[in-house]
């Protein structure tokens, strides 16, 4: 099942043609999106990731998302759905149509939430490190390469998840050329040591996880230490658990790296989706 609404406040046929061919986000990839998890009708850390849309948008110069309209969107998307309980809302907004009037292109688009995902939720999944190409200190000295943009521009992100097959992985983490962690195509990385979440700062050009931080929130409560901190990829080996977060994801665990068996981390799972699922 699929709903689809314009920021028109009107809802469209997702089986019928809704982008122009000219459209800068089909023709260049130019524009900026959100992926939100909507659990029985509740939109998860909407506010968060409005602002994160509003912080992509700014790092392409592109005139700043119509909140108001995006908000109706979604409501229009969650009041029109009859299919599960969980599904993916994606909210889209695009620079235009090129030689245009200048016009943005925005749409929600409510979606079901893949068999393969719903499966790692549980059984965890393998990954390989893969270099990004990039150092710790790009994201300050090349701001145009738009580090930390949740951008439409995924090619990259979608050709490492297939070399990940090829190695025989389901998952990527990225790193820098000198071997710290970044995160993955579509998550963020955090470790466990002892008592202690950790995840890299988004000062290395990555994408601040709203779903990391609501877990931060939560395990930080319950007593735990949180830790924004860079990680070298040697560390993850060890750690007692290494887990992917995001919105539709969740918290996923990491059951092999590169090849190798890491430390059984299931009752670790159950307890961080125990505290994530207490924020809501």
């Amino acid at each position: 099942m699929r709903v689809l609404a314009l920021l028109d406040g009107t809802l469209a046929d997702p089986d019928s043609p809704q982008i122009r061919v000219e459209d800068l986000g089909l023709m260049r990839g130019d524009g900026v999106f959100e992926t939100i998890l909507v659990v029985d009708g509740k939109p998860r850390e909407l506010t968060p990731h409005l602002d994160r849309l509003d912080r992509s948008a700014a790092m392409l110069d592109m005139q700043p998302p119509p909140r108001a309209e995006f908000e109706r969107a979604v409501e229009l998307v969650i009041g029109n759905w009859t299919g599960g309980s969980e599904f993916a809302l994606k909210l889209v907004y695009t620079r235009g149509v090129e030689g245009g009037d200048g016009t943005p292109t925005g749409f929600a688009l409510g979606m079901e939430i893949g068999a393969k995902v719903l499966k790692q939720r549980v059984e965890g999944l393998s990954a390989v490190t893969l270099d990004r190409g990039i150092d710790a200190d790009l994201a300050d000295r090349a701001p145009w390469l738009l580090l930390g943009a949740k951008s439409l521009s995924y090619a990259i992100n979608m050709a490492a998840l297939r070399e990940a097959e090829r190695r025989g992985a389901a998952e990527v983490v990225f790193t820098t050329s000198d071997g710290s962690v970044l995160e993955g195509p579509t998550s963020t990385l955090i470790m466990v040591r002892g008592k202690t979440l950790v995840t890299p700062p988004s000062k290395l050009g990555i994408l601040p996880g709203t779903t990391q931080y609501a877990l931060f929130r939560a395990a930080e409560r319950a007593g735990w230490t949180v830790l924004v901190e860079p990680i070298q990829t040697d560390e993850l080996y060890d750690a007692e658990g290494v887990f992917l977060a995001s919105s539709v994801r969740k918290i996923t665990r990491v059951t092999v790296l590169d090849g190798k068996q890491l430390p059984d981390s299931s009752a670790l799972l159950t307890e961080l989706q125990g505290l994530y699922e207490s924020e809501y």
